[in-house]
């Protein structure tokens, strides 16, 4: 049986429509007009790899074609809340 996911527009859809597109990434280094080599390499290149519930953008490519932001654990790989990136920002863009 497929897993299946739950997209906010498209309902409940077969895992392999999406695509995992890596984890949510923490706050820039202060001052990254000019961050440290040392700053700035650490924030583009290391992850954790925390065991437990993560925290991923996914695109459902094969569907509706939006950014979502998943909630994952990583030992049981259970989808735990999914939401609409792309609303998130829609909505802080507003006056």
């Amino acid at each position: 049986m497929a897993s299946l996911i739950r997209c906010p527009h498209c309902g409940l859809r077969p895992k392999e429509e999406f695509e995992i597109r890596g984890s949510v990434p923490g706050a820039r280094p202060a001052g990254t007009d000019d961050p440290s080599g040392v700053e700035w390499m650490d924030y583009v290149h290391l992850r954790d790899n925390p065991k437990g519930v993560v925290r991923e953008h996914w695109y459902h490519g094969s569907g509706c074609g939006r950014w979502l932001e998943v909630a994952r654990h990583t030992v049981s790989h259970a989808v735990l809340g999914v939401e609409d990136v792309q609303a998130d920002a829609a909505e802080a863009a507003r006056p």
